[in-house]
C-alpha cells in the first residue's frame, strides 16, 4: 500500500497514526515543530506545514490515501484552508480521500432523527465551513476518479476529553427536562471508522455517532457516577444563560438524533455505548472506575 497522508494530527489524528504506522507508510502534516518532534518520538513521520500560508509541503510520490482532520478556516462560510491543501496536492491522484466533517451540518431538527440523506441546514460558521469543504472534497475526487468518504462526526469524547474538571469545580448542567438529545462518539470508534473508510469500498456520507442520543445532563451525570464524583447541580434554561459558556449554550441549542446505520452496516464499526466508552476512557487515564468492571 502507498503512503497515507494525515492532514491534522491532533487528538484523533495521533491515535489514527498510531494504528496506521505499522501496516502502511504514513506522513502526518502538523502545525508546529514541537508536534513534529512529539510524533517522531512515537515513530510517526511528520512535517510542519502552514495550511494558512503559501508554504508547500512534500507530497509523497506514492500517495495512495488522504485523511483530512484539520479544522476549517476562512471567511463567509468557506474553508480556504482545505482549498489550499487540495491545491498543494498538485497532480496527485490518491485512491481515496477521507474528509472528517461534523454532524453539525444538519443543524437543529428539534430532536428529529437524521440519516445521511437528511437535508443540511448548518447554523454556525464552523458547520457551514465543513459543509462547503464537503463539496470541495466531492468535486476534487470526481475530477481524479478517487473515492470520497465524508465522515460526519458527532461530539468526540475519550481519555482526556471528559467533563471531569467541570464536575470537580461544581459547574452546573442544564436540567434533564430542558436537555435535548446529544450525539457523541468515542475517539477510538472514530479512528475505527477512518481505518474502515480507507479500505472498504464505501463512498459518500457516513454518520459517525454511537447511536445513543443521551442528553448532556444524562451524560454528565453518568461521567460523575463512574468517576466517583458528586452529581452536577441541575439548572433551568433561564439560569443557564448566565451560568454556562456561549459555546456550550450554542451546542445545547441544537437538537437532533443521529442515525448510524451506514457506520455499522457499511463500515462494519459497532461503536461502544457511553457506559463502556466512559469506563474505557477513565481506565486509560489511570483513574478508578466506580462500580468496578463492566
Amino acid at each position: 500500500m502507498g503512503t497515507c497522508l494525515l492532514a491534522g494530527c491532533g487528538y484523533a489524528g495521533t491515535r489514527l497514526a498510531r494504528r496506521l504506522i505499522g501496516p502502511r507508510p504514513v506522513l502526518a502534516l502538523v502545525r508546529s515543530a514541537a508536534s513534529v518532534a512529539a510524533l517522531a518520538r512515537e515513530g510517526i513521520p511528520a512535517v510542519s506545514a502552514d495550511l494558512d500560508g503559501a508554504s508547500a509541503f512534500p507530497v509523497p510520490p506514492d500517495l495512495a490515501a488522504v485523511v483530512y482532520l484539520a479544522p476549517p478556516a476562512g471567511p463567509d462560510g468557506e474553508d480556504r484552508r482545505f482549498e489550499r491543501f487540495l491545491a498543494a496536492l498538485g497532480e496527485a491522484r490518491p485512491q481515496v480521500l477521507v474528509y472528517v466533517s461534523t454532524t453539525g451540518v444538519y443543524g437543529d431538527t428539534g430532536g428529529a432523527a437524521v440519516d445521511e440523506a437528511a437535508p443540511t441546514a448548518p447554523a454556525d460558521e464552523r458547520a457551514r465551513q465543513r459543509l462547503q469543504a464537503e463539496g470541495q472534497a466531492r468535486r476534487w475526487c470526481e475530477a481524479r476518479g478517487a473515492r470520497c468518504v465524508l465522515l460526519r462526526v458527532a461530539a468526540i469524547y475519550g481519555p482526556g476529553r471528559l467533563p471531569l474538571d467541570r464536575l470537580r469545580h461544581g459547574e452546573p448542567v442544564l436540567r434533564a427536562e430542558d436537555s435535548a438529545p446529544g450525539n457523541r462518539i468515542h475517539v477510538d470508534d472514530l479512528v475505527a471508522a477512518c481505518l474502515a473508510a480507507l479500505v472498504r469500498p464505501v463512498a459518500g456520507v457516513v454518520n459517525v455517532a454511537d447511536g445513543c442520543p443521551e442528553s448532556m445532563a444524562a451524560f454528565t451525570a453518568r461521567v460523575a457516577a463512574l468517576a466517583g464524583l458528586p452529581a452536577p447541580r441541575e439548572i433551568s434554561w433561564a439560569e443557564a444563560q448566565d451560568a454556562l459558556s456561549p459555546g456550550l449554550l450554542a451546542f445545547l441549542r441544537e437538537s437532533r438524533r443521529v442515525f448510524n446505520a451506514r457506520l455499522v452496516g457499511d463500515l462494519g464499526v459497532t461503536p461502544r455505548s457511553p457506559e463502556v466508552g466512559l469506563r474505557d476512557s477513565l481506565r486509560e487515564m489511570g483513574l478508578t472506575v466506580a462500580g468496578g468492571p463492566a
